[in-house]
């Protein structure tokens, strides 16, 4: 099999003191995360698993953050992409997306909606000059989206056709939650209403963390939640559109990464030599428009 490609990691320095989520949370539950993580952390696992680039994904809403990826990207060659964030409702959003776009390794850019306490934000704060601007600048977009938001997504899909698309973490079902939870239709109505009146691509990611502690103890227990998540994904997203990544090093509040990539291999294993070296890394290649590792 070809080279894997990991679309979705993350590295960060605490002592800049913007990633509220996580510093500002004094949540017990993300104490083994609170620390600073960088490319010789993960550059092991990676290498056990047979990963050679990976795409560095943005974790903080700030300006300096992307400037930390970059630089990051610019010092370790396995780092082939970046996914930055840029404040798409101010003013000066059109003047930094250009800016940021003739750096080679930034790929994306991603708000980060699921932290936004208004659903609609996507479709009434970022500016039309803001808009503009990312879809002349030839970025793509990350959406980090709840079920909440897909019917939203989907509206601001329709407006910008021209403006790749991919869903992280497939949207984040509500894994852990009981059958009758609104969120389980509102995720499976989006997210085929995305597959097939849009050209949205979707992660195969973060999906441990969503799930209750009994639901991921041994690798059965997890593949038997995950099965039919995956086969429906599969069903509406097609091989072609599904980018496997780790959400390391999130994912370690769930599981190893060693865990993650077994059971991703069990998900895949029907799959033909060519349909799974397309999820583990040629669809990741091609929506962020990589360069191979061997230029």
């Amino acid at each position: 099999m070809s080279e894997r490609i990991d679309a979705h990691c993350h590295f960060w320095e605490l002592s800049r003191g913007d990633y509220h989520w996580l510093q500002d949370n004094d949540d017990p539950a993300l104490a083994p995360i609170r620390r600073n993580f960088g490319p010789a952390d993960l550059r092991p696992l990676s290498a056990a698993a047979g990963i050679g680039q990976v795409v560095l994904v943005q974790a903080a809403e700030s300006d300096a953050e992307t400037d930390f990826m970059v630089a990051l990207a610019r010092q370790n060659a396995d780092i082939a992409g970046v996914v930055g964030w840029v404040d798409l409702a101010s003013a000066g959003a059109a003047d930094r997306i250009a800016a940021l776009a003739v750096e080679p390794a930034l790929t994306s850019l991603r708000p980060m909606l699921q932290d936004i306490a208004d659903p609609d934000w996507l479709l009434v704060a970022p500016t039309p000059a803001a808009l503009a601007a990312l879809e002349r600048s030839g970025l793509r977009f990350d959406a980090l989206v709840l079920p909440v938001h897909l019917s939203r997504l989907a509206t601001f899909c329709a407006a910008h056709p021209d403006l790749a698309v991919i869903i992280d973490h497939a949207a984040k079902p509500a894994l852990g939650a009981p059958a009758d939870d609104p969120r389980h239709a509102l995720w499976a109505e989006g997210m085929a209403r995305l597959a097939s009146e849009t050209d949205c691509a979707c992660k195969l990611s973060g999906l441990l963390t969503e799930m209750r502690p009994d639901q991921r103890d041994t690798p059965e227990a997890a593949l038997a939640v995950l099965q039919p998540v995956f086969e429906r994904l599969l069903d509406w997203f097609g091989v072609d559109r599904l980018v496997w990544g780790s959400d390391w090093p999130v994912l370690t509040l769930a599981a190893s990464h060693a865990r993650w990539v077994e059971i991703t291999d069990a998900l895949l294993g029907p799959l033909s030599a060519s349909e799974r070296a397309a999820i583990l890394g040629g669809n990741a290649r091609r929506f962020y428009g990589l360069a191979d590792s061997n230029n």
